[in-house]
């Protein structure tokens, strides 16, 4: 059964819109024909040009773009050899992604603004470019749909600025780069992710811990010195009771993270492959995303009613 487009024409119209408005020609540095080629079998399809010496779409668009340029420059997107506007959200997508090889447009900032753009646009669709791999100081891209809540690539863990949150930021670039090669590696990141915000905090409030505490008692004493766990809406006992009940669940979380990490994740010298897949990876971000950024909020919010200064 063929897939239902979720690109419409009203946001294929407003991708072609904005490149013509803001000067991003398609087909970049490339002559426009030799850029169709890649994508259609030209010599395959036909010629808008009655004369006989244009008799396909190779020699057609060489002709009127190449030599003469007579043609308006958005014209691929409203012809109907190619259907733009109605093929399948994957022809589109490559069409896209092909505006963005280096090839095309050699500048990797143009083409990350491109990029960028391009996902705002499709931001609902559930597609996105990423930026795949890197040959010297060339991008590649590639479109993939997102799988899971959460995109390590746009979570920011807020911190006081008082706190130097480089570790934070190495452990999120480390779950980026793994979270959808490497299921194992990101399981196991997700629980270093938890940790490290949990040291950062006991460090700035001068709380002693040791090396031999684990996540979840980590976790037990920075929810006792942000006060997690009391009166956590206050004035409505009975709001407030059933926030602490979902909160009392966030220690159960800890936990599984901190066991999975040892069940599935990488470290703790593995002799058989781990089971974990894509789908497992996803479940744990999307798992210490609801755990992280709640402390990380909290731990913000209690910089500013406090003195850090005077015991809590």
């Amino acid at each position: 059964m063929p897939s239902v487009n979720v690109i419409d024409r009203e946001l294929r119209v407003e991708l072609s819109s904005w490149m013509s408005e803001n000067g991003y020609h398609w087909a970049g540095q490339e002559d426009e024909d030799k850029f169709l080629a890649r994508l259609y079998d030209l010599r395959q399809m036909p010629s808008t040009d009655s004369r006989a010496a244009y008799p396909t779409a190779a020699e057609d668009i060489h002709q009127h773009q190449v030599r003469n340029r007579d043609w308006d420059d958005d014209w691929v997107f409203g012809d109907p050899r190619f259907n733009l506007w109605n093929c399948t959200d994957e022809e589109f997508l490559k069409f896209l992604l092909n505006t963005l090889r280096p090839r095309t447009q050699p500048n990797s900032a143009v083409t990350a603004l491109m990029a960028a753009q391009y996902n705002a646009v499709l931001a609902p669709t559930g597609w996105e470019f990423v930026d795949d791999h890197h040959v010297g100081e060339s991008i590649y891209y590639a479109y993939r749909r997102r799988t899971g809540v959460h995109d390590p690539s746009h979570i920011e863990l807020t911190a006081p600025d008082v706190v130097d949150r480089f570790v934070l930021d190495q452990q999120l670039g480390r779950l980026r780069r793994d979270i959808e090669t490497d299921p194992a590696a990101a399981i196991a990141h997700c629980k270093e992710l938890i940790e490290s915000q949990l040291k950062l905090i006991l460090q700035r409030f001068g709380e002693q811990y040791s090396d031999r505490d684990d996540v979840p008692a980590l976790y037990g004493q920075v929810s006792r010195r942000l006060g997690i766990h009391s009166n956590a809406v206050p004035g409505d006992s009975r709001a407030s009771e059933a926030v602490k009940q979902v909160l009392r669940n966030l220690s159960s979380i800890v936990k599984n993270i901190s066991e999975a990490r040892n069940a599935m994740g990488t470290g703790h010298g593995r002799v058989e492959a781990s089971p974990a897949e894509r789908r497992h990876a996803r479940l744990f971000f999307n798992a210490t995303v609801t755990v992280t950024e709640f402390i990380a909020e909290t731990w913000a919010a209690r910089e500013d009613e406090w003195d850090t200064h005077d015991p809590f």
